[in-house]
């Protein structure tokens, strides 16, 4: 089983688990990964998504190559593989609680695009971050390409995708490309934990409206807005700023 989904407590911990291949996705692995993110949401104890590598080494060093050679004339096979990957990333990146990316070694290629799709990148100081098409004579998705001119900005964003080269984690959290080097992810997990779900459900909605290109309220982010008041995490984040101790929010 080369992804699988484990839960631990709140956390949702998707797994990785290809390490003879450094991670690399196939096919059938971007195909099975929208059910697995539709098992995290549907789990009522699940909070947070952990993205993380199994064996804590590569978190995954892109397509596999052999299998895009193997199939590189078949035009229907490499629509599907388009289509699977697309599928996968909208899904990642709209998931309806918050994502990290926990990354401990090489995150390249489309294994970037997984990180990118996550709300938060956190790694280790072994780590390293490539987009490297470029050396493949490749083109990245668009999809892909906006999520990383988001997260950096379009001049980085160049300069990873025309040259292909690997940023050591020093570099890559100085260009804005991950939020935090540590040695695990678990103060991120516990500060995630602490807030209300339902703000960081609907913060994480009013900023993909905003990257998608809303700039003017609307008559659903004003709904968004008013409908917190009347929410049990208001109640009881109010309560707990009166009484002068740590809220404790409901699912």
């Amino acid at each position: 089983m080369t992804l699988r989904l484990e839960m631990d407590g709140n956390v949702a911990h998707l797994l990785i688990d290809r390490a003879d291949k450094r991670n690399a996705f196939n096919m059938e692995m971007w195909q099975t990964m929208p059910a697995l993110l539709d098992q995290a949401e549907r789990n009522t104890e699940a909070r947070v998504l952990v993205l993380r590598a199994a064996d804590g080494r590569a978190f995954c060093a892109g397509a596999d190559i052999k299998e895009l050679l193997a199939n590189k004339d078949d035009a229907r096979w490499r629509s599907e593989n388009q289509a699977a990957i697309n599928t996968v990333q909208h899904k990642l990146t709209r998931l309806n609680m918050p994502t990290i990316a926990w990354v401990e070694g090489d995150c390249v290629g489309g294994g970037c695009g997984l990180a990118l799709a996550c709300d938060m990148r956190v790694a280790t100081g072994a780590a390293r971050f490539g987009i490297t098409p470029a050396k493949l004579g490749l083109v990245y998705p668009l999809h892909d390409v906006k999520l990383l001119v988001d997260l950096i900005g379009p001049g980085q964003a160049r300069r990873m995708l025309y040259t292909g080269v690997l940023h050591d984690a020093d570099e890559a959290e100085r260009i804005g490309l991950i939020e935090q080097i540590a040695d695990s992810p678990d103060d991120a997990i516990a500060q995630l934990l602490s807030a209300s779900p339902h703000s960081i459900r609907q913060s994480k909605r009013m900023i993909r409206f905003v990257l998608d290109g809303q700039s003017a309220e609307s008559e659903e982010t004003a709904q968004m807005f008013a409908d917190a008041f009347t929410m049990p995490d208001f109640a009881e984040g109010t309560r707990a700023f009166v009484d002068k101790r740590k809220p404790e929010f409901g699912e």
